[in-house]
């Protein structure tokens, strides 16, 4: 029964002074809304990784050249003693495991793309590919066909485009099969065109040209083509298997000395996933750091508002306590007004927040939704804290007063 007519009081107090409320309130939502924020854009951006990741199966794994580290931003210098496409044919052939092998060289992920008059930004990418590369990485034909043996083994001027190429080269209701399109001075004719896929940055998937392999060969003349092998096993269960087989060929293959690192990159998806959460984790502590400082600040407004509060209502509390208040009753009303302008904040910045997350996550073109209850929830949490630690030492000063010198005061 206290506890309601506390409640009721606090309402009263905050109602009564609404400008000093609502500038403090504001100070709690722009920290809660700084932590919602960032955790809901990070948690929508993994959440479109990793069904992302789910389209390839957990069964995958790739052969890559081998980068080194180097340098105060852990740079990534030039590879060295890159794989050859000559390697990657024997691998294919040599690799005693049921599943699909596919190869592919990325040609540039900074073209552009001409058709007639139109062309794209010079931010697309080019990728040969051979025929295992589509299914084994999660892509879907919308329109026309995939490359067939013959395109593929005399590297015709063929291509497959990505939903974002057709929407930049071809009119709504044109068909852009059997058309053609150009880049690097060479004209290809479009067999098929991709669902949409999604993805982030350079590599997004709807901003890919896909050729056969033996055609981006081609390009080796101009430029070090890196190959890349990608290997789906069929019965999952059988991964580690086919790592230490593959890395066994690719060792004998490639030539590597007993005793010396491999002179190549294995990874499997599970590892592609634990480097994000390394990075989102960073990414994580940062927005908890910037919460942090901003709630402090917060914190010591709303501690200061507290003591003007009592400095103001002297006369109140040494009526309340003539009247019979216990010191405990007026430290528990002005613990729950810290509390209850806390709390305020914390909800409109915890929604504030979740929907500004969400926001960022569709410019950073993912297209998960999030509501994070938990993080909402712990923002309440962290409001509530921040009211009994802001809340505390002026509802203590407020419980000690002498009622009759409080009667005094003007």
């Amino acid at each position: 029964m206290y506890l309601i007519t506390y409640i009721i009081e606090a309402i009263t107090s905050v109602k009564a002074n609404k400008l000093r409320s609502f500038l403090t309130s504001a100070m709690i939502a722009i920290g809660i809304m700084a932590l919602v924020g960032i955790m809901t854009a990070i948690d929508a951006v993994q959440d479109s990784i990793n069904s992302g990741m789910d389209d390839l199966g957990v069964s995958n794994f790739t052969i890559t050249d081998l980068t080194r580290r180097r340098g105060k931003f852990g740079r990534k210098v030039s590879k060295k003693n890159t794989i050859t496409y000559e390697q990657l044919r024997k691998f294919k052939k040599l690799l005693p495991v049921e599943g699909k092998i596919s190869v592919q060289t990325p040609i540039s992920s900074s073209l552009e793309i001409k058709r007639l008059s139109k062309k794209t930004t010079p931010n697309y990418g080019v990728v040969g590919i051979d025929d295992m590369y589509l299914s084994n990485n999660g892509y879907t034909l919308k329109d026309g066909r995939s490359f067939s043996s013959i395109e593929l083994s005399q590297g015709q001027n063929v291509a497959i485009i990505a939903k974002d190429v057709r929407l930049k080269l071809f009119d709504k209701n044109e068909d852009p099969i059997e058309k053609s399109i150009g880049f690097k001075g060479k004209k290809y004719r479009v067999i098929g065109v991709l669902e949409e896929k999604g993805g982030i940055g350079e590599g997004d998937a709807d901003r890919q040209v896909f050729i056969p392999l033996l055609n981006a060969n081609k390009f080796a003349a101009q430029q070090l083509l890196n190959y890349t092998a990608t290997i789906n096993i069929t019965d999952p269960r059988g991964l580690d298997y086919a790592m230490s087989e593959a890395r066994g060929i690719l060792r004998i293959i490639r030539q590597d000395q007993l005793g010396k690192p491999d002179s190549f990159e294995i990874k499997r998806n599970d590892s592609l996933n634990s480097e994000f959460d390394q990075m989102t984790f960073i990414l994580r502590i940062g927005g908890l750091a910037i919460a942090i400082v901003t709630l402090l600040g917060a914190s010591i407004g709303l501690m200061n508002i507290m003591m003007v509060s009592v400095t103001e209502r002297t006369r109140e509390i040494g009526i309340r306590k003539a009247m019979g208040a216990t010191p405990t009753a007026i430290r528990q009303q002005f613990l729950l007004e810290a509390i209850f302008i806390c709390l305020i904040g914390g909800a409109v910045g915890a929604f504030l927040g979740a929907g500004i997350g969400n926001i960022i996550a569709v410019f950073l073109e993912s297209e998960s939704f999030v509501l994070p209850w938990m993080w909402i929830t712990i923002s309440i949490f962290v409001c509530v804290g921040v009211g009994v630690v802001s809340g505390y030492y002026p509802a203590r000063k407020a419980s000690r007063l002498d009622p009759i010198e409080s009667l005094r005061f003007e």
